[in-house]
């Protein structure tokens, strides 16, 4: 298998394209000054992960947006701090505001030269406006889980993909998803055997981060610890 067997690359966005662990961790700077706490970064997104995890699943049918404030309503729990609805939506709609990885507008523009690119992403329309502005290339489709009505890892939303795709001319064969969450993104799209990039953002750090852990068996097709390494593959490979 050899990356330039594929005419479509699917992405996630948030923690492959945009940097969200340091926007959530950013954006809830306020919050954690308030409570006093001295929780290192990692367990904190661990908190977020958990929260936001169980209110996906709670509400599927709700945008992101609105989902992040419920999150942030939850965390305030947790910590035992105060907040306000105002404070709660604020965080809801900091997604616009999270940075992209360094390599992440120069790989995508590369990339457009040889696939057709696509997202499929757990996000409401008007947030992922904001962040596309960061990305530098205009996406051939965008799937969100606002469009879908459920958020991954439920299959449908990998099932709406493929449809849509399919509605265009491509198959499963065609397609090379690339994301940074096993558990997000590589174990459903495993069961819908389509290959698999994995982004390792986190190679350098222990734990899963913003993400649940993936469930046993979850695996991949190719690892590269950054975009800008997949474009060098990719690179190598034309060249071989």
């Amino acid at each position: 298998m050899k990356l330039t067997d594929f005419r479509v690359l699917t992405f996630d966005c948030y923690g492959t394209l945009i940097d969200w662990e340091s926007g959530i961790h950013a954006a809830l700077q306020p919050l954690l000054a308030r409570s006093g706490s001295t929780l290192p970064r990692d367990t904190v997104l661990e908190h977020f992960a958990q929260h936001e995890s169980a209110q996906e699943a709670e509400t599927p049918g709700m945008i992101y947006s609105a989902l992040l404030a419920e999150v942030h309503r939850r965390l305030a729990a947790q910590w035992q701090v105060a907040t306000t609805s105002a404070e709660d939506a604020t965080f809801g709609a900091s997604v616009p505001d999270w940075p992209a990885f360094a390599d992440t507008a120069s790989a995508l523009q590369y990339l457009k030269r040889h696939y057709k690119l696509v997202i499929l992403s757990n996000v409401d329309r008007e947030s992922f406006k904001g962040s596309n502005k960061r990305l530098g290339v205009a996406f051939d489709a965008i799937y969100t889980a606002q469009d879908i009505g459920s958020y991954k890892p439920n299959p449908a939303n990998f099932r709406y993909m493929l449809d849509h795709l399919g509605a265009l001319g491509y198959t499963s064969r065609d397609i090379l998803h690339t994301a940074q969450s096993l558990f997000h993104d590589h174990a459903p799209a495993q069961q819908f055997g389509l290959a698999r990039a994995w982004i390792d953002r986190r190679h350098d750090r222990a734990g899963w981060g913003a993400t649940m852990a993936p469930p046993e068996g979850a695996a991949y097709d190719f690892r590269f610890s950054s975009l800008g390494e997949m474009v060098k593959a990719h690179q190598e490979e034309l060249r071989g």
